[in-house]
Order: structure tokens, then C-alpha cells, then sequence
């Protein structure tokens, strides 16, 4: 694999409520971001394996539908597979099924996925994003799969998909409302759909694994060769695009969520399943 042109992501220092916390535990948060940023670019720069390189066989550009629950689960979660997707060239639309209003916030944060959105190469009329009564964000709100499923029908017919990605049925983090779009589209995939169809999932890891940060690249390559199935490890050639794009998610991006982003192997590294 060619080197990755990379540069290191600089975070403002996070606001710090408690006067307890010194100004050299800030200083040595911000060079464990930085030591991070240089693992990432090594691994991906000498990465030698070849697997990732599409989700499907040949040229044939496809057009995919990413299903998330909220916004800036797409710059949290996914941006590896959304990066590859833009970077090859295949038409990627993104269906979010709420606005994330659990904090009444649901009003900026539909605006900041916009601006994730523009980051991460995805044009804005190919970014649905919900505010459905039933399909409201919060621990405990169950969504029913069956609506999920006819939403995603109404989109897949509108826009000619040809392919779909989403969570797996443990949604990375657990949050019912992932579990719920995983369902939802398993719900989807009773229906009759074309044999050139494809649907993946994004492979939840333990948490050793989730917070390994890129180290988690070769973790995921052996996990494959040990799984059955097919999978694929996308690479994320550009981190700093992603640590951008969740930074537009203002209202979200605390101090909490930045170590999230930064030592989330999901900001590195993302493996899709199939699951039809």
C-alpha cells in the first residue's frame, strides 16, 4: 500500500470545569493525541496486506445507502467505509432516522450532520435525515422494525440502491436505537430484493479491541482470516477528515467524545460483514 499522506490533528484544549486538573495532564493529553495520529499514519502508510481494496468485486460503481440512528454516528462510527466509498467514486447516500433530540438539541444537531456531511464528501441531497414520531432518540425508545423497514424500502426504491450498510445487531455501543436500524433492515431483507443486492454490517469488537485505537488495523485483519463469511477491513486513509468531520457536531464534541475519537478503532479501521 502506497504511503498515506497524513497530518497530525490538533485539538483545542477541552474546557476544564474542575481546577484540580493541571494544565500538564491537559499537555499530556495532547501529546497522547499526537502519538496516536503518528501510530495511525505508520500502520496505514505500511500496511502491507491487500484486502479492503473494494467491497465488491470489479469496477462497478455502486450506489450505497448508509442507515444510522443519529447524527454523528456516521463521522463516529463509519467515516473508514464512507471514506473509501467517496475516494473510489461510489454514490453514497446516507439515511439518519432521527435528529438525535433526546437533549432538545435535535434542531443543531441535524444541522452539524449537514456539515459532517460536506466533510466527509457526501452531497447534500443525498443526506436524509428523520424526525419521525415514533422514531424519537433516547435509551429506551424502541422503534418498530417493520416502519424501519418501509423507510428504507421508500429510500432504496427512490434512489436506485444497489447496496446498503448499517450496524450489526449489537450497534457498536449497544444503544437500542442501532440495534433497532440493524433490525430494520434485517426486516427489509425478508422482502424480495434483487440476487446483486448487497448488505453489510459493521462488525461490533470487545471493548479491549474498541479502544485499541489503530492498533486495532491488525487485530481486524486477523480476526477476518478467522471468521467465516465475508468480510472486508477498510483503512481509513485520511483520519484527520474524520476527526474534522465529528468536530462539526459541535454540541456533541466534548472532552469525553475526543478520546473517543481518538482511541476508537473504529476511527481507523471499520469491518464489514455481509449479511444477505
Amino acid at each position: 500500500m502506497n504511503p498515506v499522506a497524513f497530518s497530525i490533528p490538533h485539538f483545542p484544549a477541552p474546557a476544564i470545569r474542575n481546577s484540580k486538573i493541571s494544565p500538564e495532564i491537559v499537555e499530556k493529553f495532547s501529546s497522547v493525541v499526537t502519538v496516536v495520529a503518528e501510530s495511525s499514519w505508520f500502520m496505514l502508510s505500511n500496511f502491507p496486506g491487500k484486502e479492503g481494496k473494494e467491497i465488491v468485486d470489479g469496477t462497478q460503481k455502486r450506489n450505497v445507502l448508509l442507515v444510522v440512528a443519529h447524527p454523528d454516528d456516521e463521522s463516529m462510527f463509519f467515516s473508514p467505509t464512507i471514506n473509501f466509498l467517496t475516494s473510489r467514486g461510489h454514490n453514497l447516500h446516507i439515511l439518519c432516522m432521527s435528529i438525535g433530540n433526546a437533549d432538545e438539541m435535535g434542531t443543531i444537531r441535524r444541522e452539524e450532520l449537514y456539515k459532517a456531511s460536506t466533510i466527509l464528501k457526501v452531497p447534500l441531497n443525498q443526506v436524509k435525515i428523520l424526525d419521525h414520531p415514533d422514531l424519537q432518540d433516547g435509551f429506551g425508545k424502541v422503534w418498530n422494525h417493520k416502519l424501519l423497514a418501509k423507510i428504507i424500502e421508500q429510500e432504496i426504491s427512490s434512489h436506485g440502491i444497489d447496496s446498503i450498510i448499517t450496524f450489526d445487531s449489537y450497534g457498536v455501543s449497544g444503544h437500542c436505537n442501532h440495534r433497532d436500524v440493524h433490525y430494520g433492515v434485517q426486516s427489509f431483507l425478508l422482502n424480495k430484493v434483487p440476487q446483486s443486492f448487497e448488505a453489510w454490517e459493521l462488525v461490533s469488537t470487545n471493548i479491549l479491541r474498541k479502544y485499541s485505537g489503530p492498533f486495532d488495523i491488525w487485530l481486524s485483519m486477523l480476526s477476518k482470516e478467522n471468521t467465516s463469511g465475508m468480510m472486508h477491513c477498510l483503512l481509513n486513509e485520511c483520519p484527520q477528515k474524520s476527526f474534522l468531520a465529528m468536530a462539526q457536531h459541535s454540541s456533541q464534541w466534548v472532552w469525553f467524545r475526543k478520546l473517543f475519537v481518538t482511541f476508537s478503532s473504529y476511527t481507523y479501521v471499520n469491518t464489514l460483514k455481509r449479511i444477505n
